[in-house]
Formats: C-alpha cells, sequence, structure tokens
C-alpha cells in the first residue's frame, strides 16, 4: 500500500550494526528509504550496508557515540550533506549492564544511563533541530522496551532509562508536534537475535519465554517491522507520544 511507502525519504539509524537496529534499516531501505547507518562498529554497520545493497537500497555509514554531543552534530552534518535533511530517525542504540543494585557499579550505571537516556534526548534533538531548520516535518522513534513499563530484578539501570524513555518520548511530541515532527516510541518485548538466540531456543530464557509470555515464545525480527513502519510512514500520521508495544501480550500477562 502506497501509504507505508518510504520512496524519497531520509531515515537515520542509530545502533544499526546488529540485532533491532539492522532489521530497523533494512526495513526502511526495502521500503524505499535512504539510510544513514550509524553506530560505534564500523565493521558491523558496513554488514548492515551489505544487506541493504543486496535488495538494491542505498545507505552510508556514519561512526557515531550517541552520549558524546560532538559525535552527534557530526552526524547529523554528515546525514544532511550526503543524504539530505532526515525525515525519520530511529533512535535504537542501547546497552544493558545486569546487576543487582547493591552490586551495580557507579560506572555500569552511568554508561547505561548515558547511552540509553542522554543518547535518545542528544540525537533526537539534533534532528528535531535538523529539521525544524529546513521546515520538514518528520518521523522520530524511539526504542523503548516493556521494562520501562514494568519491572524486573537485576536490570534497575536499564529499566530506569527505559522508563524515562517513555516519557522523555511524550514530553517531545507535546513540543515537537507544532513543527510537524511526530515522536513514537516502539516498546518491544524479546527478539531473537545473535547475541540470545542460544539462550532462547535452550537456556533459561526458553521456559521464562513459555511460561511468561501469552504467545509462548520469543519474536522474529521481521514482526517488529510492522510496527516500525507504521511508525515511520504516512500510515501513522495521527501517531504522537504513542508507545507501541510489541510483545507477544507479555505486558498483559496475568500475575
Amino acid at each position: 500500500m502506497d501509504i507505508f511507502n518510504l520512496d524519497g525519504r531520509v531515515a537515520l539509524v542509530t545502533g544499526a550494526g546488529s540485532g533491532l537496529g539492522r532489521q530497523f534499516a533494512t526495513t526502511l531501505a526495502e521500503a524505499g528509504a535512504k539510510v544513514a547507518l550509524a553506530a560505534r562498529r564500523r565493521e558491523k554497520l558496513a554488514e548492515t550496508a551489505a544487506l541493504i545493497d543486496e535488495i538494491g537500497g542505498q545507505s552510508i555509514c556514519i561512526d557515531l557515540d550517541v552520549t558524546d554531543s560532538l559525535s552527534v552534530t557530526n552526524c547529523l552534518r554528515q546525514v544532511e550533506s550526503e543524504l539530505g535533511v532526515p525525515d525519520i530517525m530511529v533512535n535504537n542504540a542501547g546497552i544493558a549492564r545486569q546487576a543487582f543494585l547493591t552490586d551495580i557499579s557507579e560506572k555500569d550505571w552511568d554508561s547505561v544511563i548515558d547511552t540509553n537516556l542522554k543518547g535518545v534526548f542528544l540525537v533526537a534533538q539534533a534532528t528535531a533541530k535538523s529539521m525544524i531548520r529546513a521546515d520538514k516535518r518528520g518521523s522520530i522513534i524511539n526504542i523503548a522496551s516493556i521494562l520501562g513499563l514494568n519491572v524486573s530484578k537485576a536490570l534497575a539501570s536499564y529499566i530506569a532509562a527505559k522508563s524515562a524513555v517513555v516519557q522523555l518520548t511524550k514530553a517531545m511530541a507535546l513540543e515537537w508536534a507544532m513543527y510537524g515532527i511526530r515522536v513514537n516510541a516502539l516498546a518491544p518485548g524479546y527478539f531473537v537475535t545473535e547475541i540470545n538466540e542460544v539462550q532462547f531456543e535452550k537456556g533459561p530464557g526458553h521456559e521464562m519465554v513459555k511460561k511468561h509470555v501469552p504467545m509462548g515464545r520469543v519474536g522474529e525480527l521481521p514482526e517488529i517491522s510492522g510496527p516500525l513502519l507504521l511508525l515511520a510512514s504516512d500510515a501513522g500520521n495521527y501517531m504522537t507520544g504513542s508507545i507501541v508495544t510489541v510483545d507477544g501480550g507479555h505486558l498483559c500477562a496475568g500475575l
């Protein structure tokens, strides 16, 4: 359907080297967007770029540290110079540190908050400024998590950051609607990536999912493409400040 078509659009995806970020980037490219792939690991970005080449898409690779405001500024300048002002930005870069609150170090706490919260702010702010200067409507999609809407043990820093991203998304939506900039969040549940596939196929994660996720399984990466395109395309034109959960019903499971 044409309403989901992204021909002529420019997209920026952070954390585009692997996992969900790679899925987001290839999905946007397949829908017609030119995609700026940004992350710290250049070799992983090259792998994503090769996949986009295979489907006939266009992409560029950009070194980016989302916690560094100068790196973010330089990233946006490169996107504008090589592809144009972005129409779509997916704020995906993130990390986690598993530890109980009595054990987590200050360094690990700061790294999670800086990457998952400060990084989201810096990249969204720079992208919004770029759109506003160009008088361009656009869509910013922050990647939150169902752990931003619920809690679990040993992940407090991640939970704190992702719950803040949920509220930050709503604040951005409120302030930037006047410029025609929509800001929404995707809140994924458990998805299979190369990092966790063994755990979810045979390990403790497999039993946890069968017990707690109503659909009885983890998500496959292509299953998040539809929700992404809804928020990125004209199909979601009247959506802003929305938090879209994609979790197999995990959040609505009974106690």
